[in-house]
């Protein structure tokens, strides 16, 4: 049988996060998603944080005591990296540098012709921006 699930879209992203306040800070003030709701959870000492883009929820946050580390660089197995879509990535690199981070040269996609970069979050996990 060679059904296809029906799927409608992409729900949320989830990211275990080792600083929850300074990872809360990057992903509400510097890429500014909206706090649908904060939970802690006392019995896991976890804080559960649902975020909403444009309106639409789309990114949970967790923190756990003692996480390990996630290798990131030289890529590893598993989530590669977070895209964004922007219509400015000259602006979006100017406002993202003015807020502190580092930016990756502009590249070309050599598929799309598109041009993107790469930034981090707190974690190191690699954000990219990719203009429309």
């Amino acid at each position: 049988m060679n059904q296809k699930i029906p799927l409608l879209g992409i729900h949320h992203v989830a990211i275990i996060c080792s600083n929850y306040a300074v990872s809360k800070h990057f992903y509400t003030e510097i890429l500014g998603f909206e706090i649908i709701r904060e939970v802690y959870r006392k019995e896991r000492d976890s804080y559960k944080l649902d975020l909403s883009f444009q309106g639409v929820y789309f990114l949970e946050l967790f923190s756990f005591p003692e996480t390990p580390p996630r290798v990131s660089r030289p890529e590893a197995c598993g989530l590669r990296h977070l895209a964004f879509e922007v219509s400015n990535l000259d602006e979006t690199v100017q406002i993202l540098r003015h807020k502190g981070l580092i930016c990756e040269d502009i590249r070309i996609d050599e598929f799309t012709e598109k041009r993107f970069t790469f930034t981090s979050d707190p974690d190191h996990l690699p954000i990219e921006f990719y203009e429309r």
